[in-house]
C-alpha cells in the first residue's frame, strides 16, 4: 500500500495536528489549504509535509488535485475531510452568500473529494474516509444554521457511504469535536470562554488539537477495521447522545 493521506484544511489548527499525527505514524501526508500561502509555506518548512492549494468546494479542482497527488505520491488511501469555515449570523440576518460559502466548503467538499478517491479505493479493496463534524452539528448552535446543517449533513453522508463501501474494505467515519483550543476558539474573548463556554464542559477545559488528531489516526489504522458509519464524539462531556 502507498500509505498516502490527504488532509483538507491540513496546515492549521486541528488539520495541522492531524497532518503531523498521521506523518508520525508513517503516512505520506499531503495537506490541502485554501488561500494562506505564507502560512502553508511555513507549515511545509516546519513539518516537511507537502502542501497543495485548491478549493475543496470545486469538484473539478478536487479531481485534478487527487489525480496529481496520485501521480506524484501514489493513490490516496486515507482521506480526511477537515476543511471548514464559519459565516455566523442568525437566519433572519443571513445572506445567501454566507449560506452558500459554508455549504460549499463544509458539505459539498465531502462529495467532491470522496467521489475523487472512491473508485481507486474500491479497486484496491481498501480505504479510510474520516470527516470532521462538530458538536454544533449534533446539538445546533445559535447563529449557525449554515454550519450546523453542514456538520449534521456530514454525519448522514458518513453513514450512507459507510453502508455502500463496507463490503469493499473501506471504512467511513466521523469525528465530532467540541470546543478545541485552536486559533479560532482562542480568539473568543477570555471572559466569554471563562463564563459561557468552559463551565458547560464537564471536564473543565478546552480540548487540544492533538486529542482530535489521535482519534483520526486510530480510525485510519488497521485496528479500526471493524468500525464504520460511526461518529466519535470528543467534547469533554459537553453533549452526550
Amino acid at each position: 500500500m502507498s500509505n498516502v493521506a490527504l488532509v483538507t484544511g491540513g496546515t492549521r489548527g486541528i488539520g495541522r495536528a492531524i497532518s503531523e499525527e498521521l506523518k508520525s505514524h508513517g503516512y505520506t501526508v499531503v495537506a490541502n489549504y485554501a488561500g494562506n500561502d505564507d502560512a502553508a509555506n511555513t507549515f511545509k518548512k516546519e513539518t516537511g509535509i507537502d502542501v497543495v492549494k485548491f478549493d475543496v468546494g470545486d469538484f473539478d479542482a478536487c479531481q485534478a488535485a487527487v489525480a496529481a497527488i496520485s501521480a506524484s505520491h501514489g493513490p490516496v488511501e486515507v482521506l480526511v475531510n477537515n476543511a471548514g469555515i464559519t459565516r455566523d449570523k442568525p437566519l433572519h440576518k443571513m445572506d445567501k452568500a454566507s449560506w452558500d460559502a459554508v455549504i460549499s466548503t463544509n458539505l459539498d467538499s465531502l462529495f467532491n473529494l470522496s467521489r475523487s478517491v472512491i473508485d481507486g479505493m474500491r479497486e484496491r479493496n481498501f480505504g479510510r474516509i474520516i470527516s470532521i463534524s462538530s458538536i454544533n452539528g449534533q446539538k445546533g448552535q445559535f447563529g449557525q444554521t449554515n454550519y450546523s446543517a453542514a456538520k449534521a449533513g456530514l454525519i448522514g453522508f458518513t453513514k450512507a457511504l459507510a453502508l455502500e463501501t463496507a463490503a469493499k474494505g473501506i471504512t467511513v467515519n466521523a469525528v465530532a469535536p467540541g470546543y478545541i483550543a485552536t486559533e479560532m476558539v482562542m480568539a473568543v474573548p477570555q471572559d466569554i470562554l471563562d463564563t459561557k463556554i468552559i463551565p458547560h464542559i464537564p471536564v473543565g477545559r478546552l480540548g487540544e488539537a492533538h486529542e482530535i488528531a489521535r482519534c483520526v489516526s486510530f480510525l485510519a489504522s488497521d485496528d479500526a477495521g471493524f468500525i464504520t458509519g460511526s461518529t466519535l464524539t470528543v467534547n469533554g462531556g459537553q453533549h452526550m447522545h
